[in-house]
C-alpha cells in the first residue's frame, strides 16, 4: 500500500514539477468563453417558451401595443391597488384604468392587501426562463415583489440574453438580487406541487420586442 501512495505521489510531483512554487490555484485562469453560446436559437422565443412551461403568462407585443397590453392584464385582475415602484415608466401604466399606489416604504399589510404589483426587470435569461431584479427604479425593493399575490413584469427585448454567463456582466453582485423564474411554487417530498410560498402565485410577462 505504502509503494502504491508513493509512486502516486511522485507523479503528482512530476506533474507539478513546471508550476511555479508561489503560485496559487486561484491564480491559474480558467477558460470559460465555451459556455457563454449554446446555440439555442433566438432568444425571445426561446425565454417566452421557458416562461410558458413554468406557467406563466407571456405576451410578446411591439413598444406600441405596451401600454396597452398591461391596462388589459391589470384590468383583467380586478380595480387594484396595484403597487409600482417610483421609478416605472409612467408611459406603462398610461391605459392602466385601475388604481396605482407607488411605492413609499408601504408596510406588509398594505403590500399583502394589494391586488398585484408591476415592475421592469435588470436582465433576462432565455436559456432558464428567469428573470432577475436588482432593485433599480424601475423594479424597487424586494418586498414589493414577494408579498403581492400577482407580478406583472415588462422584459424589453434589449434585456434578454441568451445564457446565464451573459448575464452575470449585467448584474452588481453588491446589489439585492432576485431571481424569478416562473410563478412561487414548491413541492413537499411526495411531490405535492404549493404554489405562493415564497412569492406571487401569478407571474405575468410583456416581453416587448424591437419596434422594426
Amino acid at each position: 500500500m505504502t509503494g502504491s501512495r508513493e509512486r502516486v505521489l511522485a507523479r503528482v510531483r512530476a506533474a507539478l514539477a513546471d508550476v511555479p512554487r508561489e503560485e496559487a490555484p486561484e491564480d491559474a485562469p480558467v477558460p470559460r468563453g465555451y459556455a457563454r453560446e449554446h446555440g439555442l436559437g433566438d432568444p425571445v422565443a426561446l425565454l417566452a417558451d421557458r416562461l410558458v412551461d413554468y406557467r406563466a403568462v407571456v405576451h410578446r407585443v411591439r413598444p406600441a401595443g405596451l401600454a396597452r397590453t398591461v391596462g388589459a392584464a391589470l384590468q383583467r385582475r380586478g380595480p387594484g391597488p396595484f403597487v409600482v415602484p417610483p421609478g416605472l415608466p409612467e408611459a406603462w401604466l398610461q391605459r392602466a384604468g385601475v388604481e396605482v399606489v407607488h411605492d413609499d416604504g408601504l408596510g406588509v399589510a398594505e403590500l399583502d392587501a394589494a391586488a398585484g404589483v408591476v415592475t421592469g426587470c435588470a436582465v433576462a435569461i432565455a436559456e432558464t426562463g428567469t428573470i432577475v431584479l436588482d432593485a433599480g427604479a424601475d423594479q424597487g425593493r424586494r418586498a414589493i415583489t414577494l408579498v403581492p399575490d400577482y407580478h406583472l413584469c415588462v422584459v424589453p427585448a434589449e434585456r434578454i440574453v441568451a445564457s446565464v454567463p451573459q448575464a452575470l456582466p449585467h448584474l452588481d453582485p453588491l446589489r439585492p438580487l432576485t431571481w424569478i423564474s416562473g410563478p412561487s411554487a414548491t413541492s413537499d417530498i411526495e411531490l405535492d406541487r404549493v404554489e405562493g410560498v415564497h412569492g406571487p402565485r401569478t407571474l405575468e410577462v410583456v416581453i416587448v420586442e424591437d419596434a422594426g
